[in-house]
């Protein structure tokens, strides 16, 4: 019978640290700002992945309490937090945690060397493309893969409007 159903009081210590754990990891991520659960970089992707993870830790298992989940919410938190302070003021920090943005696609040709370093397909770029509503790649000036895992494609219109800077990009 264990395997379908311990007992009313694991239900409710499930129920009653799911709900009081809940409360604390989202005025916690209140408290920390919109940063915290951006999708900015990998470290940002990994301290969420890490906050789910200790979520479910602490509710499942009956050696962890209530005061220890929410003590691994503020450890991660409040490291995710260090270290975003951190890149702002060191660029060695910066260099380490954060990946620069990178041009794949520029006029009418695909950067081959940019995209195996950056381990993206063309099929990937191409599909982008379509979803961004381009019928045709010559419509497309520049594909740039962001920091965050996602394309940016700037048409040839919008280089027409604005002069395209792509500084900072690597080629």
């Amino acid at each position: 019978m264990g395997l379908l159903f311990n007992s009313w009081s694991d239900l409710g210590r499930v129920l009653v640290l799911g709900v009081l754990g809940y409360i604390s990891l989202v005025l916690l991520l209140r408290i920390s700002g919109n940063r915290t659960l951006s999708k900015l970089n990998a470290f940002d992707f990994i301290v969420t992945i890490a906050l789910g993870s200790t979520f479910g830790s602490f509710i499942l298992n009956k050696e962890i309490s209530l005061a220890e989940g929410v003590m691994g919410f503020i450890v991660l938190i409040g490291m995710q937090y260090v270290v975003s302070w951190l890149t702002i003021r060191s660029t060695t920090i910066k260099r380490i945690v954060k990946s620069e943005p990178s041009l794949v696609y520029y006029n009418q040709e695909y950067l081959v060397d940019s995209m195996k370093r950056s381990r993206i397909a063309k099929a990937e770029i191409e599909q982008s493309v379509r979803n961004q509503g381009y019928a045709i790649l010559e419509n497309v000036e520049a594909i740039v893969l962001e920091t965050d895992g996602s394309l940016s494609i700037i048409s040839r219109s919008e280089k027409e409007k604005k002069k395209l800077d792509i500084v900072g990009l690597k080629v």
